[in-house]
């Protein structure tokens, strides 16, 4: 496909994506279906795809509406290339662009600027406060790729040469130690004998650091509360070095951990049904909460075109009934692991302060707000102690 093509691929799967379909479901629909597309064409339909919809506003507001057309007329601009030398109708290219097409608007918000929801960006500024601006920014940046090492099987810089004889090339984080940033050849990790072998998965850098904060001696039980797919399960299953029960109020949601658990040779067992307070006591309960994803949506930007204030607050509310939940289940003396991938204090820090104030018996021994960088998403820990 010429660089044109690929651009008019691009136009036509945002309009349907703006139309309310799936970014991901319509990107692999495509692909099917246009097999003459090879993998370097794909990719570079993807990259623009998820380009535009991580800037859709301050794109539209640039290329002056909300179309597949428009939102790539800033793309080109923003990345110093004309819009003219694509939009030539010649071949598979896009059609020529109208006289006042591409116009920007003539006022453009500060929430527009920052690729966020108006009913956002105060909460966002409140929240956030002196960084609002720069969290919004590096949120409209393609995320770096982060691979644990399950240091159950291997060391890192065993698994870094594993990856390298496979033509992927990695770098150690700086402060996460399971942690490998991708450079060269993040497409082909899936069908990598490091990762068919368990050695590696693919998990962000942030979520690992709230699994490496923990006491490697913690001693069980251990429960994993809000389990999903299983990812910081498995993580905690190679740090901690003993077995895991996981629990997820959607079982399903946990259908794919066997295999991964397999794999990873760890042990965990899926409890179709949550402990009671009654119960053996656990030492450690993690849990992964629900949350508006805020941390995230390099990833996936379509979040944040989909999260509503109602949601938010429905959010925040479920996070605290988990809290209090979970809280439940939890020894004298034991652990509680809260955990978001967001950004935003009232689903963070405010979530601790308040359960804390209302619980004297707990206190908060350690917590970390990440935000997005070239280090890793934005990710909230806080590890808390009952008496």
């Amino acid at each position: 496909m010429t660089p044109a093509a690929r651009v008019q691929a691009a136009i036509t799967l945002l309009d349907l994506i703006l139309s309310g379909e799936s970014a991901e479901k319509t990107l692999t629909r495509w692909g099917r279906q246009n097999r003459y597309a090879g993998s370097k064409d794909r990719a570079a339909i993807r990259d623009w795809v998820y380009d535009a919809l991580r800037c859709r506003r301050s794109y539209a507001a640039w290329g002056g509406a909300e179309t597949g057309r428009a939102l790539l007329i800033a793309a080109l601009r923003r990345q110093n290339l004309d819009p003219q030398d694509y939009f030539t109708a010649q071949g598979y290219a896009p059609s020529l662009l109208a006289a006042e097409e591409g116009k920007a608007k003539a006022h453009i918000s500060a929430a527009e600027q920052a690729d966020l929801p108006d009913w956002l960006w105060p909460i966002w500024q409140q929240d956030l406060g002196e960084d609002a601006a720069s969290v919004a920014e590096n949120l409209r940046a393609r995320a770096p790729v982060f691979l644990r090492v399950n240091l159950t099987l291997t060391t890192r810089d065993e698994a870094a040469e594993a990856l390298r004889k496979e033509k992927i090339i990695t770098a150690s984080h700086a402060f996460v130690e399971t942690a490998l940033q991708v450079l060269e050849g993040a497409r082909k990790i899936k069908t990598s004998q490091a990762y068919e072998a368990g050695l590696v998965e693919l998990q962000d850098a942030s979520s690992q650091a709230s699994i490496t904060v923990l006491p490697r001696e913690t001693a069980g039980p251990v429960l994993d509360y809000c389990a999903g797919g299983g990812g910081k399960t498995l993580a905690l299953a190679a740090w901690l070095k003993q077995p895991i029960f996981a629990f997820d109020s959607a079982g399903e949601r946990m259908r794919d951990l066997p295999i991964r658990a397999a794999r990873a040779q760890a042990e965990v067992v899926l409890l179709d049904q949550p402990p009671f307070a009654d119960g053996p006591a656990q030492n450690l309960v993690f849990c992964d909460m629900p949350c508006s994803g805020s941390g995230v949506w390099r990833r996936d930007p379509s979040g944040k075109w989909t999260l509503t204030a109602a949601r938010l607050r429905d959010l925040q509310n479920l996070q605290s009934e988990i809290l209090g939940q979970a809280s439940a289940l939890v020894a004298s003396g034991g652990m509680l692991l809260y955990a978001t991938c967001s950004v935003l204090k009232r689903e963070n820090s405010d979530q601790i302060e308040s359960f804390i104030a209302g619980n004297p018996s707990w206190s908060c021994l350690n917590s970390k707000q990440f935000f997005p960088s070239n280090q890793g998403d934005g990710f909230y820990y806080a590890v808390l102690q009952k008496d």
